[in-house]
């Protein structure tokens, strides 16, 4: 049974205390504070006698509208496996709970076994997690001619922000996965097949790749209903637009006909009939008030007010 030693936010002095001969490159990486963005990339490479590896594991926060990454190392020889999980400004840490349970219960348990029951977990995280952003963009569809279109924008924005990370941070999970399974990684072959990743464990890893990309279909899905949502808001847009459009169309052809009559009476020539007539005022009146009302008729017809 390998030893699993599991360390949080640890210093120099403990890691070294655990693990004196690392490489001064992935002890720089160990020891290194977690980046808020995720933007580390997910691996699992050959480093001399172990295998170095980065995995980050997405937490939704549906209430806050929040997406953060935890990130968790692995340093794996054949009978130890080293992990460094470090905690993300205004996030929790991952949990190794669930698989500290299965490694405990099962005896004999090698390295590479503990290493897959790690990724298997953030695999599933991944499907957890793209399910709640489905629900999310649910309700941005279900709220789409409620919302105001401030807010609306944002979230859309957010929400297109976080699948495109999402991607650049499942896609390289897989490739280190598929590399496990294809036996074509940067791991040294003779480490990966005899030592830390058996035929065994390949096999197991087979089913974590299955699910990966079970995740990257669901998030290819998860990026069509965003752009049917999108879509269906610059519909929206440009109808409103076309509505307000319409409106000051009829507005100003209302006042046309009215500024056209004022007009014409305006230019006070000697010889106009209406300029001593005693009820020419209340005549320019009625007949501007007539031709408003005849518009307005003409244009309720047409259905354009």
């Amino acid at each position: 049974m390998a030893e699993w030693i599991d360390l949080l936010d640890p210093g120099e002095a403990e890691l070294r205390a655990h693990t004196p001969d690392l490489d001064p490159g992935t002890l720089e990486q160990l020891l290194a504070r977690a980046d808020p963005e995720g933007r580390v990339r997910p691996t699992l490479r050959g480093q001399g006698d172990y295998v170095f590896g980065v995995l980050l594991s997405a937490v939704l926060e549906p209430e806050q509208d929040r997406l953060y990454y935890q990130e968790i190392d692995l340093v794996v020889t054949r009978d130890r496996v080293l992990t460094v999980r470090k905690t993300p400004p205004d996030g929790e840490p991952f949990d190794p709970a669930g698989v500290q349970e299965v490694w405990a219960v099962r005896q004999h348990v090698p390295a590479g076994k503990i290493v897959y029951h790690i990724v298997d977990e953030v695999a599933e995280r991944y499907l957890d997690l793209l399910d709640g952003i489905d629900g999310e963009i649910d309700e941005l569809e279900e709220n789409v001619d409620v919302w105001p279109s401030q807010r609306l924008r944002k979230r859309l924005s957010e929400i297109r922000h976080d699948l495109l990370h999402l991607r650049r941070t499942l896609s390289p999970t897989r490739d280190a996965v598929r590399g496990v399974v294809d036996g074509r990684t940067d791991i040294d072959p003779g480490l990966l097949r005899r030592e830390v990743f058996p035929e065994e464990v390949e096999r197991a890893f087979e089913r974590v790749l299955d699910k990966l990309l079970r995740a990257t279909e669901s998030l290819e899905f998860s990026r069509d209903l965003l752009a049917a949502v999108r879509d269906y808001q610059a519909t929206q847009i440009a109808y409103e637009q076309n509505e307000t459009i319409r409106r000051l169309t009829v507005v100003a052809s209302l006042v046309l006909l009215p500024t056209f009559i004022v007009g014409v009476y305006g230019q006070n020539f000697e010889h106009m009939p209406e300029l001593k007539w005693h009820l020419g005022y209340a005549y320019s009146w009625g007949v501007i008030v007539l031709v408003t009302i005849a518009q307005l008729i003409f244009f309720r017809q047409r259905r354009w007010i």
